[in-house]
């Protein structure tokens, strides 16, 4: 049977960076998907994407895409405070949503929106995934099945940051009104390590801001309440331990990178490389990520994919996102505590 026209009716709620870069061109470029009109912050940032993108509508407020008729899926490209109203307002609508990360505000939001979406089955609903390992997850995975770490002792992540800047304006993810609990690029970071080793049970954090006051968007002073710096200890289900350092004033660490430490073998997994050593090399070497096992950013075509019924959400189900959104909370409550939080 031959694709319907515009099966695929898509509502635009925010256009920020990751949306006009990948979601609606990406969208557009599948046949029988059309994007019937965009919602941003102003009318004048909605007519721009408008014009830019060839999208035939623009709405003044984030409601109008989802009571529009003509609409049958919303993409969510708001800072994480609308993500929760948003979703639950679509699939009370009957519309499939793919809303980007981070999932919600905290887990409390998160459990309401996957509440809602279990209540609408026959509606797709999926979180905009951790981009940052796709094209080395499978092979991660496999190569821990098949005993290359042997038993699994200690996972460990850092990502760098840049000098202090006390003068730069707010920014939205320092603005917990906006972001909620979360911090820095945790939520990505921590969904990514899940898809290879599983749950964390408990989280020890201690987390540091340094910059007391920075000017928001209507250039008033604002008290910064997330944190520039944090150090996260935790327990994973399957008996390793986790330590997690998301910095934005770490500046010339050399790189980016993941290590999977195990009694017989070590990966490394940094920028687009994978590295691997065992029991008896000097030194890491590069593994080599076969054609076929190497992923690749497939989100739109995944989403479209799932409302025709054609595959199920792989990256990222809205169970998942709930329970990085623990997570994340988990890490709150213990910044506040200063104690040993279960997730």
């Amino acid at each position: 049977m031959s694709q319907l026209v515009s099966d695929v009716r898509v509502g635009i709620v925010g256009a920020g960076a990751n949306t006009t870069s990948k979601h609606i061109p990406l969208l557009q470029a599948i046949a029988g998907v059309e994007i019937i009109g965009v919602a941003n912050r102003s009318e004048a940032s909605s007519s721009a994407v408008a014009s830019r993108f060839g999208i035939p509508k623009t709405y003044e407020h984030w409601e109008q895409a989802v009571a529009d008729p003509d609409t049958n899926a919303i993409v969510i490209g708001t800072w994480p405070y609308l993500h929760c109203p948003v979703t639950l307002a679509a699939l009370d609508a009957d519309k499939h949503v793919l809303t980007e990360a981070r999932m919600a505000m905290n887990a409390d939001e998160a459990r309401c929106m996957l509440d809602a979406s279990l209540a609408k089955p026959s509606l797709v609903a999926q979180v905009v995934p951790s981009p940052i390992t796709l094209f080395a997850d499978a092979t991660i995975q496999r190569l821990i099945f098949e005993g290359y770490l042997g038993q699994l002792l200690a996972v460990e992540s850092r990502v760098r940051g840049d000098f202090l800047d006390s003068d730069s304006p707010m920014h939205w993810r320092q603005n917990r009104d906006l972001s909620g609990n979360n911090i820095l690029a945790l939520g990505i970071y921590y969904e990514a390590i899940m898809r290879w080793v599983g749950r964390a049970t408990n989280v020890m954090v201690r987390a540091k801001t340094f910059t007391e006051q920075r000017l928001n968007e209507t250039g008033e002073p604002q008290t910064i309440e997330v944190p520039e710096h944090i150090d996260i200890a935790a327990d994973l289900e399957c008996g390793a331990q986790l330590h997690l350092q998301q910095s934005a004033v770490a500046a010339l660490l050399e790189d980016d990178a993941f290590y999977l430490f195990g009694s017989e073998g070590t990966l490394r997994l940094t920028g687009d490389r994978l590295y691997g050593g065992r029991r008896g090399d000097r030194h890491l070497t590069e593994i080599s990520i076969a054609n076929g096992e190497r992923g690749e950013w497939r989100v739109e075509d995944d989403f479209v994919a799932a409302i025709r019924g054609e595959r199920s959400v792989m990256h990222t189900t809205f169970a998942e996102g709930v329970h990085y959104m623990e997570f994340t909370d988990a890490v709150a409550r213990s910044i506040r505590s200063g104690r040993l939080e279960a997730v």
